[in-house]
């Protein structure tokens, strides 16, 4: 399986990525400029974090017309895979790939820490090397990571099943203590109506080894080598 790792001016979790899927998922990876207008055949389009063009007017809201975003979209369209992680996922939310939006963090400070993240939806592409329930630890590092959407899409994304990861204390349970950014019903992570775009701040390339403090995000590659290359 190929991934293609999307790098912007301003990303800073490319390398990190890079390192998660070739040296410890044993994958092959290539690293698209946000120029391009061609995804080398990958499999599977990554878009990092960091800080795409500066975040200037909003994290990811340039981002969104970089060309090589044309493709991505081209190819989220063809049912391939996408994964948006941190500023990533502000980038598919810019694009329409995924409904709602990031806004800034409730406390409107930049947080870096581990959390605690329940799998809501063991069943996609990206999630079914983890159990149903499971409670998960990864890093987060934003300041825009306050998730928000309207009552309706909310509701639909709740009923659809389209809630992957969800905020949680140290219990498990989605309450005020375990959201460090204030989203909306502790929504960690989201995929699409199709399930083929998934968007989550917390980064799982960080959380691939025992050495970083968890290896808990290692499921979620080792979930998409498992589907795509089946």
């Amino acid at each position: 399986m190929k991934f293609g790792i999307v790098v912007f001016p301003g990303s800073n979790c490319d390398e990190d990525a890079y390192h998660a899927v070739v040296d410890v998922l044993g994958a092959e990876a290539v690293y698209l400029w946000h120029k391009a207008h061609d995804l080398e055949g990958v499999d599977v389009v990554l878009l990092p974090g960091g800080f795409a063009y500066g975040d200037y007017l909003r994290a990811g809201a340039i981002a969104r017309f970089s060309p090589i975003m044309q493709e991505v979209a081209a190819h989220a369209q063809r049912g391939g895979p996408v994964i948006g992680i941190c500023n990533g996922f502000q980038i598919l939310c810019e694009a329409k790939l995924l409904p709602g939006a990031l806004l800034r963090n409730a406390g409107l400070q930049y947080i870096s820490e581990m959390v605690r993240l329940r799998v809501e939806n063991a069943d996609t592409m990206f999630t079914n090397r983890y159990e149903p329930g499971a409670i998960v630890r990864m890093p987060i590092a934003h300041g825009e990571g306050r998730y928000t959407a309207d009552t309706e899409t909310l509701d639909r994304l709740e009923g659809e099943g389209r809630v992957v990861f969800r905020y949680v204390n140290a219990v498990g349970e989605p309450d005020a203590s375990g959201n460090p950014n204030g989203s909306m019903r502790n929504i960690a992570g989201i995929v699409s109506a199709e399930g083929n775009v998934l968007g989550l701040m917390p980064h799982p390339e960080r959380a691939v080894e025992d050495v970083l403090g968890s290896h808990d995000g290692l499921a979620l590659f080792q979930s998409m080598l498992a589907r795509v290359s089946a």
